[in-house]
Order: structure tokens, then sequence, then C-alpha cells
């Protein structure tokens, strides 16, 4: 039995202009034990389907189970075996974090935890603010407190949205090293986030969503050997030709060319030097995920242009 099934689930809202569908027959199985990666760009429905997962919205069609406990019919029972960490800092101003920790216990019906409240307060760094009150932390400590909220019941699923989004390294380190931990002990986690190295470096597979569709599924290193190939890296200020501008992603002064075979890198720079293009700190890497991720990208929506 998968510890969740998305059973070709849509949702579609009412707009002006009609339904908009933000989730289209979305199918997928993740396993007991996982690292799942939910990967897409802003709007792709990521967060609506978790947001159907947790309860928190009804599908227009389709089922979600958890654990085989469906989550429209079976709520309760499916909502205790998961912990949400939600993307949006939400907290209750009026008590400190150690009696927060406890009220989230309270409405799971677990009682006399202190000890696993002490392990999650040392092991997320917040051992020194339990007495703190909420609305005295800074964002990074309130990301901190969500966490233990949703770990607090020792949920067998856990549910990361954007975790570590505008949030500092030691916290992003801290957070791994324990949710990887527990994964290990046999906890199954699904992650969303824009950090791709995350994704690449944690989750054994992924999916990728683009417009509410599944775009792609497959195991990490799967997706990895697709993307075969190498990157050309340097770093120009002068302006690309615009042949090569127009297969080139360029951040800043940084300039990334993906390329199949060693002449496709010397004919690159070939014509760089054709155009007296000055370029510095020239590197050659493998493609990565995030490589994987634009052409992926870059290939649904070529499908979807008519």
């Amino acid at each position: 039995m998968p510890a969740i099934s998305f059973q070709t689930v849509s949702k579609t809202y009412p707009t002006p202009q009609g339904l908009f569908r933000a989730l289209d027959n979305v199918s997928l199985d993740i396993q007991e034990g996982e690292f799942f990666g939910l990967l897409g760009p802003n709007g792709a429905g990521k967060t609506t389907l978790i947001s159907i997962l947790a309860g928190l919205a009804r599908a227009s069609s389709g089922r979600v189970l958890v654990q085989g406990c469906d989550v429209q019919t079976d709520y309760a029972a499916a909502r205790r075996k998961l912990g949400v960490v939600p993307q949006e800092l939400v907290f209750d101003p009026f008590f400190n974090v150690r009696e927060a920790l406890r009220f989230q216990s309270g409405y799971f019906g677990v009682t006399h935890n202190g000890d696993w409240i002490d392990e999650l307060l040392h092991s997320l760094g917040l051992a020194d603010k339990a007495n703190a009150n909420m609305r005295q932390l800074s964002g990074g400590m309130k990301r901190r407190v969500l966490v233990a909220q949703a770990l607090v019941h020792k949920p067998p699923i856990i549910v990361l949205d954007e975790p570590t989004a505008g949030v500092d390294v030691e916290l992003r380190q801290t957070l791994w090293h324990f949710i990887a931990r527990l994964n290990k002990e046999g906890h199954t986690v699904l992650l969303t986030t824009h950090y791709l190295e995350e994704a690449e470096a944690l989750c054994g597979r992924i999916a990728m969503l683009k417009r509410g569709r599944v775009v792609a599924l497959d195991a990490t290193s799967e997706l990895l050997k697709a993307a075969s190939g190498n990157v050309l890296v340097f770093k120009t200020d002068s302006p690309l030709p615009p042949a090569i501008a127009a297969q080139a992603r360029v951040t800043g002064r940084v300039v990334q060319l993906a390329t199949q075979e060693t002449q496709d890198i010397e004919q690159y720079l070939t014509a760089l030097r054709q155009a007296q293009v000055d370029v510095q700190d020239i590197e050659i890497r493998r493609a990565d995920l995030e490589d994987v991720f634009l052409s992926v990208m870059a290939k649904a929506s070529a499908e979807d242009t008519p």
C-alpha cells in the first residue's frame, strides 16, 4: 500500500474568464519510506495538491489516500498520519514555543510527550527559545517552530511545502540533517522546493508539474541520466552573438550553454572568439537537476503551444 496515492486528481476554480484548471488528472503514488520531491514553477499546482492532501481544499474529482485512508471520507484518520509544514508563517501570538507545541499535541490527542518535545527543540535549534513568546521570534525561528509543530505527534508522513524559503543557511542545514534522520528511521517525506540542489541531494524520486499536469516522474538518478552531456560555463561583460544568446542561460555575467559533444564546446568557443566576446573563468560541468528541470519545462511549453 502506498504512503500517499493521488488518483486522477483535478481541481478547477471559477474565474470571470471561465473555469481555471489548477490540477489536471494528477496520478502518482509515493511509497512508504520514500523521500519524494514535487517540483514545478510558480502556479504549477504544487501547493494546491498539498492543500487537497491535507484536507484544506477539496478535489473537484479524483481521490487522495493516505496509507489507505481517504482524505475526504476518513479525514481525521488521514490527517493524524500527516505532519504538514506550510509555506505561510502561521502562528499563535499568545503562547511561547513550548506551549505552542503542547497545544499542537493536544489537537491530535497526544499527551505526556515532554521528552519528544525536548528532542524537537534540541534538534531544531530551539532549546534556548522554548520559553520565548512566538511574537518575539525571527522569521527563521518561526519556521523552525512550524516544523516542530508538524512533527510533534510523530506522524509517519512528513509534508514540507517550501520549508526553507527565505531562511538562512544554518536553518537549512539543521532542518535537512533532522529530516534525513527521520527518513532513515522510516518516515515518508514529501518535499516541494525551488532549491533544486536540495531536491537533487535529498530526493530519491521526483515528479515535475507544469500547469497542473505531471510532465516528468522518475527516479532522480534516471532524470539526471536523461540529461546526458555537459554545460559550458563562463563569465563575460560582452554582448553575446544572437545565435548563442538564443541558447544560453544568462545570470548577470554568468553564461551557461548546454553541450552534448566535445565539438559543441569547440564550436561555441570559436564563435565567441570570432565575435570578439571577452570570455573569462571558463569551466565545464556535468548537467544537474536544474538543467533537467529547465529542459522538461521548455519541452512541456512547446507541447502546449498550438
